[in-house]
């Protein structure tokens, strides 16, 4: 098959009304998802591909639908389910006591503004970061490679029949890879199966402590196999350095009284995670010095195309290169900011900050405008490098919040009473949540405008899309995060349970935003952080010039520093579970196939688990309102049964991931 068969061709249907309908309802449940997921795991994942196949099957039984329509699709849910992350800054109003919940046309106002700015900022990097690009895009150039596989199907002479197989065996991978990965998470709902494999333990005597924690969660499995491999040795030198030398070090130095579990959680949670947040931050700086040149080509072609427009030359310019006009896009940015204005001035006068009003409104429209464009820049260019799925949103939101805090503390802060520093925390929080939900999308957009270069879209029908995307799924955020609140809290929070979401960027973020604004963090933590960046930045750059495939993405060694072992360690093990089946690929009869339901079946792993973790919170509301004891509404055996259930979890879980890879390549074969 050419790289792109369908360059020559006009699209019949594009952006169309029932396209808009199947995406929005995809969202829906993609959205709800990603949030559930986010706050369990400290990660999303990109939903372009399993929207795509979702899409195809749909509507495979209607005659004139195009690869540009399935495209629409994708791109209405990919968008819609990647807005969730903003659960990585939100819940920080929750977890600092301001608010008990999520106020719903707030929340959705948040998502809504934050997430069209994020579709505008990115639009003149289109052509810096995608078309002028060399930037791999990994899921964008999946879920084109999707989407022609359904579409050579309903193209070719008379249906080609082994396109249409190939199309039934990757809807089969993403159908049975969810069921799989969510029968498994409703069994150790009962507690028959642990969730985790976890042992801690002290070294020496000096009080030393470290310890592991495997959990047995098949969507993170699959995040490790879509990240890849040396994401996941990135991540695995970050817990290294996270839990081989900082969590003993500063143990020894707390002389804390506890188990060894308490203590490393302690020395984790106060000391070793602000070390993930200084490499992180270094990470995303250095990527920001990195763009300064293809951003500027990207905003000189775009003006170029805007005078060719206005001189009646538009024609000139092929379809595929037709972004919404310059123009537009500008009068768009600027009416977004008389709500967010109304916003911020709402918020300042309900927290007492009254007597600041205008320097928190005017400051803080200029803050959402100039920080909103960086971190679309930032995020675009990080997905481009490794995918949506390991974006480097949490740098960016620790970046966000770290200036936000300190230009409160310069230039609000002294002309207010001391008993203001939790309102300015909750500004900090509610400001950089409007950035943050940019970020998001701005992580998403290039993706799709990827995908969309690769099947012959037309930029400006994607960019409307986005901004449906946007809209839907700004719907149902807030309703989500509520229910998930009430059914389990979140670490840190007042009302958490002790099955409380770990959100670990919120509760960072949090963190960092009272620290400054409190005048008591621990900046000797960051800087030695941002030092182990800078290490790690040479290190790449040198793998780099040397132009081995060995890299050391530094995004990617501090998430492995500041997110727990929990998440990690699992990842990893996917990331090599990745490559081996991969590598098995190769030698396979048909090696792109096999890899490419390979993705598929991972996308249909998180789906599963991370759709069941939603269901199960609705059904703990459910059993907290009508039934004592509802917390645990399907738990079978009681924690004595505990050893048991991590013995048989882990075996379980290893028998079925075998048998997964095993069938899905087995499915290749006839596919």
């Amino acid at each position: 098959m050419p790289s792109n068969p369908h360059a020559a061709l006009a699209p019949q249907s594009e952006l169309t009304a029932r396209g808009v309908v199947i995406g929005v309802l995809i969202t829906v449940l993609f959205t709800a998802a990603n949030v559930y997921f986010g706050l369990e795991a400290g990660l999303t994942f990109a939903t372009s591909i399993p929207a795509a196949v979702i899409s195809m099957a749909v509507l495979r039984k209607v005659g004139d639908a195009t690869i540009q329509e399935n495209n629409i699709v994708q791109t209405i849910a990919s968008a819609a389910g990647t807005l969730s992350a903003i659960i990585f800054v939100l819940p920080g109003l929750v977890i600092a006591g301001w608010w008990a919940g999520f106020p719903y046309w707030e929340t959705a106002l948040i998502c809504a503004l934050g997430g069209t700015l994020g579709v505008m900022y990115s639009i003149p990097l289109r052509r810096a970061l995608v078309t002028h690009s060399d930037l791999p895009y990994p899921e964008g150039v999946a879920c084109a490679e999707v989407l022609k596989v359904g579409a050579s199907h309903r193209e070719g002479a008379g249906g080609d029949a082994q396109a249409a197989e190939a199309g039934r065996a990757g809807f089969l991978a993403v159908v049975w890879g969810a069921l799989a990965s969510a029968a498994f998470a409703l069994v150790e709902a009962t507690h028959v199966f642990a969730k985790d494999v976890s042992s801690y333990f002290r070294i020496g005597e000096r009080g030393a402590v470290s310890g592991f924690d495997f959990s047995l969660s098949f969507a993170l499995l699959a995040v490790g196999h879509l990240v890849g491999l040396w994401v996941g040795v990135s991540m695995l030198l970050g817990t290294l350095i996270a839990w081989g030398w900082a969590v003993p070090h500063y143990a020894v130095l707390a002389h804390l009284d506890g188990s060894a579990a308490e203590v490393a959680s302690t020395v984790f949670g106060d000391k070793v995670r602000f070390l993930g947040a200084g490499t992180i931050a270094a990470a995303a700086v250095w990527t920001l010095l990195k763009l300064v040149r293809p951003v500027a080509v990207g905003m000189a072609d775009a003006l170029r195309s805007s005078r060719l427009r206005k001189a009646g030359q538009g024609g000139s310019l092929p379809r595929t290169e037709h972004d919404l006009p310059i123009g537009i896009v500008a009068a768009v940015t600027l009416a977004c900011m008389v709500p967010i204005a109304w916003l911020l001035g709402d918020f300042s006068i309900g927290a007492g900050l009254s007597s600041s009003l205008w320097v928190l409104v005017i400051g803080g429209v200029a803050f959402v405008a100039l920080m909103s464009f960086f971190v679309a820049s930032v995020c675009g260019y990080m997905a481009g490098l490794v995918g949506s799925s390991n974006s480097p949103l949490s740098g960016i939101g620790i970046l966000v919040i770290v200036i936000a805090s300190v230009l409160l503390a310069l230039f609000v802060q002294p002309s207010l009473p001391a008993s203001a520093g939790k309102a300015l925390v909750a500004f900090a929080l509610f400001t950089s949540s409007v950035v943050f939900a940019g970020a998001t999308i701005a992580n998403d957009n290039l993706q799709d405008l990827k995908t969309g270069q690769l099947v012959d879209a037309t930029p400006w029908k994607q960019q409307v899309a986005l901004v449906i995307g946007v809209a839907a799924g700004a719907l149902i955020i807030p309703f989500v995060l509520n229910l998930l609140n009430e059914a389990y809290g979140f670490v840190g929070a007042a009302h958490a349970t002790k099955d409380a979401l770990a959100a670990p960027q919120a509760g960072l973020i949090s963190a960092l935003a009272q620290g400054v604004l409190q005048h008591n963090i621990d900046w000797g933590l960051i800087w030695t952080g941002a030092a182990i960046g800078a290490g790690i930045i040479a290190v790449d750059e040198v793998l780099g010039l040397a132009g081995t495939r060995m890299r050391l993405p530094p995004l990617a060694v501090g998430l492995g520093i500041y997110l727990p072992t929990e998440v990690t360690l699992m990842i990893v093990v996917g990331a090599f579970v990745g490559w081996a089946f991969d590598r098995h690929a190769g030698r396979t009869p048909r090696p792109d196939t096999t890899r490419q339901l390979g993705v598929l079946m991972a996308s249909g792993l998180i789906v599963g688990e991370s759709l069941i973790g939603v269901v199960l919170a609705a059904v703990v509301v459910f059993g907290k309102k009508f039934f004592a004891g509802g917390q645990e509404p399907l738990a079978l055996v009681g924690p004595g049964f505990a050893p048991i259930g991590m013995a048989l979890g882990g075996a379980v879980f290893v028998g079925v991931a075998v048998f997964l890879y095993r069938w899905v390549s087995r499915l290749a074969r006839g596919a």
